[in-house]
C-alpha cells in the first residue's frame, strides 16, 4: 500500500475542480497511520507536470511508483478540462453538482480538516475562469483557499479500496459472460457469411419530416423528426420510437433512425425539452433552471404525447396518412432515454428501493446521483406504460434503484439491453447485467460489448449537441463498430419481435455476434442469465480478489 501513497493523493484529486481569490493550496498533506503525517507541495506537482522533473519530497514518492504510473499521473496533471466558469458554476450549484462535490469535500479537506465543499467550489470556478492556465488538476490546488489541501487518507483509502472491488467484478463477470456466450454460440452451425448482412442499409430510400408538437398542459414543447420509408406500398410501417439520453438531442442517434428506415420501418425521434441539450445550454447560461425531478415522469409521458399526436395526424395529414402502423410500436432508448422507454414497456417506479439507496447515497455508482433526484417526488403509482409498445431496446440504460427489481419485473414484452464494459456513468454491473437476471420476459437479450464506454453508442458531437465537455479518455476508442453492432442488432431484434418476421431470429443467437465481433469492442449475446449463474460470476471475482 505505502507505493499508493503519493499516486493516491493525487489520483483522487484527479476528479476534483476548485477556488478562490487571495492565495491557493501550497501542500497537500495526509495523515498515513501507523507511519505518521506525509505531505508534497503544489510546486512540486506543477515541476513535475510542465517540465516531467521530479523534484522535493516528490523525489521519495516517485521511487515508489511505476514509470506507466508517473507518467499517467503526469498525463493527468496536464490534462485541461474545457469548461466555462459559467458551465462550472452552474454545475457546482446544482443539486447533483453539490452533491459531487460535498462527497469531494468529505476526501479533500481543508487546513483546520473541515469538508472542503466551499473551498473546492470556489477552486473550480476561479480555475475555469483562469485564461492562463485554465482549469487543471494542478491550477486547482492553486486556487485552493486554503494553504494546505489535507486528503482523508482513510476515506481515499476506502474508495480505492471499493473501487479495486468494483473493477475485479465487473472484469470476473465480463469474463463469464464471454464465455458463456462463446460456449452457445459452439453449438450453432450457421455460415452468416451467406446470409444477408444486417450491418449494411436496406433497400429502402426515406424522406425526413420535421413536427414541433406542443403539449399545452405540460408546457412541453417537443421537437419530433419522423422518418419514413419511400415505398409504393399502402401498407403502414412498423413504427419505433427513439428517447435520447441527457443533456443530448435528438441527433445522437440520427445513424441508427437512419439505417432502421432502410429496411421499412418508420422512426420518430424526439427531443425531451427538460433534459435535453438546448435545455442543459440554458440552465449553464443562467437562463433556465437546472433538470427537475418531474423528469422522471415527464420523459415518458413525452413518448406517450408523439404517439398520440401522430396517430391523431396520421388520419389526415397527406405526408403521414396511412404510413405509421400503431399497433407495432416499438421503443429504443440511451442512458436516460433507456429508463424512459423501460417504463413505457411497464417497468414501475420502486420507491421503496429509492429510499434504501438514496438516504443516504455512498456508493460509488455515478448513475445513482441522477436517480436519487426521483426520490424528491411523491411516491404513486404514476400511469407511464404505453400498451402500443411492443418492443424495447434500451442502451446503457440507468434504472437499478429507480426502477429495481420489482419495477422490472413487471415488463411483458420482449427487451434487450445493452452495456459496455468501461461504461463508468451507467456501470455494466448493476445498471444492465444485474437488471437482465431480474427482467421475467421470456424474449430477453443481454448485448455485452467490451471496452465500450458511456459514449459509444452516440454519434459525432456537434456543437448544438456537445454542452457536457467529455475528457477524450472518457469517450472510448473510435466507436464505428459499435455503430454497426447497433444497427445489425437493431434490424433483427425489431424483424423478430416487432413484426413477427421469424427469418430474422437466427440473427439474435450468440453466434452471430461472435461472427462480427472484432477488436477492441469484441460483443458477446446472451439469451438468458438466472440470478445464481450472476452469483456464481460474481464469486468467481471474490477469489481473483484473494488471490
Amino acid at each position: 500500500m505505502k507505493k499508493f501513497l503519493k499516486y493516491l493523493s493525487l489520483g483522487l484529486l484527479s476528479t476534483v475542480l476548485s477556488a478562490t481569490p487571495g492565495f491557493g493550496a501550497e501542500r497537500i498533506s495526509f495523515f498515513y497511520p501507523p507511519f505518521g503525517e506525509f505531505s508534497l507541495t503544489t510546486e512540486a506537482l506543477e515541476t513535475f507536470a510542465k517540465e516531467g522533473k521530479i523534484t522535493g519530497e516528490l523525489e521519495t514518492y516517485a521511487q515508489r511508483a511505476t514509470p506507466e504510473q508517473l507518467a499517467q499521473l503526469r498525463e493527468l496533471l496536464q490534462q485541461r478540462f474545457s469548461a466555462t466558469p459559467t458551465l462550472v458554476s452552474q454545475f457546482t450549484y446544482s443539486p447533483i453538482g453539490e452533491q459531487v462535490i460535498k462527497r469531494l469535500g468529505e476526501l479533500l479537506l481543508t487546513e483546520s480538516r473541515q469538508n472542503g465543499f466551499y473551498a473546492l467550489r470556489a477552486a473550480f470556478i476561479l480555475a475555469a475562469a483562469d485564461s492562463q492556465e485554465g482549469l487543471t488538476v494542478v491550477n486547482i490546488m492553486r486556487k485552493f483557499p486554503s494553504p494546505t489541501i489535507r486528503l482523508n487518507f482513510s476515506e481515499g483509502v476506502k474508495i480505492v479500496n471499493n473501487l479495486s472491488e468494483l473493477f475485479k467484478d465487473r472484469d470476473a463477470v465480463v469474463a463469464y459472460l464471454q464465455k458463456q456466450a462463446i460456449a452457445s454460440a459452439s453449438n450453432a452451425n450457421i455460415d452468416f457469411s451467406q446470409k444477408p448482412d444486417l450491418r449494411q442499409p436496406g433497400e429502402f430510400r426515406f424522406q425526413k419530416l420535421y413536427f414541433e408538437l406542443n403539449d399545452a398542459k405540460r408546457d412541453r414543447r417537443l421537437p419530433v423528426d419522423v422518418y419514413l420509408p419511400e415505398a409504393t406500398t399502402q401498407t403502414p410501417f412498423p413504427l419505433i420510437v427513439i428517447s435520447h439520453g441527457l443533456a443530448s438531442d435528438r441527433y445522437a442517434l440520427a445513424y441508427l433512425a437512419e439505417h432502421l428506415v432502410s429496411y421499412g420501418f418508420a422512426v420518430a425521434v424526439l427531443e425531451h425539452p427538460g433534459s435535453n441539450a438546448e435545455r442543459f445550454q440554458q440552465y449553464f447560461s443562467g437562463l433556465a433552471k437546472p433538470p427537475q425531478p418531474k423528469e422522471f415522469i415527464d420523459r415518458p409521458l413525452d413518448v406517450k404525447y408523439v404517439l398520440d399526436e401522430l396517430q391523431r395526424l396520421e388520419t389526415f395529414n397527406p405526408a403521414l396518412k396511412g404510413k405509421l402502423n400503431f399497433q407495432q410500436v416499438g421503443a429504443i432508448g440511451h442512458s436516460f432515454g433507456g429508463y424512459t422507454v423501460l417504463t413505457l414497456a411497464g417497468a414501475k417506479l420502486n420507491f421503496a428501493q429509492l429510499r434504501r439507496d438514496c438516504y443516504p447515497n455512498r456508493s460509488l455508482n455515478l448513475s445513482l446521483l441522477l436517480q436519487c433526484q426521483a426520490a424528491e417526488l411523491s411516491p404513486a403509482d404514476y400511469a407511464l406504460q404505453d400498451p402500443r409498445i411492443k418492443a424495447v431496446m434500451a442502451i446503457n440504460p440507468i434504472n437499478s434503484s429507480i426502477l429495481g427489481e420489482s419495477g422490472l419485473s413487471e415488463i411483458k414484452v420482449p427487451a434487450m439491453l445493452v452495456t459496455g464494459s468501461q461504461d463508468i456513468f451507467a456501470p455494466a454491473i448493476p445498471e444492465q447485467i444485474r437488471p437482465f437476471t431480474w427482467l421475467t420476459e421470456a424474449n430477453k437479450y443481454l448485448v455485452l460489448i467490451e471496452n465500450a464506454t458511456h459514449f459509444s453508442a452516440l454519434g459525432e458531437s456537434t456543437p448544438e449537441n456537445n454542452v457536457l465537455p467529455v475528457p477524450t479518455g472518457l469517450l472510448g476508442p473510435d466507436p464505428t463498430a459499435v455503430y454497426s453492432y447497433l444497427k445489425a442488432l437493431g434490424v433483427a431484434f425489431m424483424e423478430t419481435h416487432l413484426v413477427n418476421n421469424s427469418e430474422y431470429s437466427l440473427y439474435l443467437q450468440p453466434s452471430y455476434t461472435q461472427y462480427f465481433s472484432q477488436a477492441p469492442f469484441n460483443v458477446s449475446l446472451l439469451n438468458s442469465l438466472t440470478t445464481e449463474q450472476f452469483m456464481q460470476a460474481l464469486k468467481n471475482g471474490t477469489k481473483q480478489k484473494s488471490q
